[in-house]
């Protein structure tokens, strides 16, 4: 299983990072694969590819703003929530995500 994120939020710099953090610690733990963008006022840290778009199962958009570049996701289940739902419930989260995949 092969999981993209995008986290955003306004400022884009500490709910930003806490959420990357989080799904990814949690990610790991659960024994799935994730690769997180970051998007924000430094702009995007760690983008994902196109291959990791292809290659991808499921996408999570913990944002509270627009994100760049929205359109690579088009075809890909999708969960989006605001970013503190990453933050406080990664788990719950992932879980989410992956039942769209079942």
């Amino acid at each position: 299983m092969k999981i993209i994120a995008i986290t955003a939020c306004p400022a884009g710099v500490a709910h930003t990072n806490m959420a990357a953090a989080a799904l990814e610690m949690t990610a790991k733990k659960m024994g799935l694969q994730i690769k997180v963008e970051k998007q924000g006022a430094m702009g995007l840290e760690n983008s994902i590819s196109a291959k990791e778009v292809a290659d991808a199962n499921v996408l999570i958009l913990a944002v509270d703003t627009a994100i760049a570049k929205a359109d690579r996701f088009n075809d890909i289940p999708t969960v989006k929530v605001p970013v503190a739902e990453a933050v406080k419930n990664p788990q719950g989260l992932i879980n989410k995500a992956l039942e769209l995949v079942k």
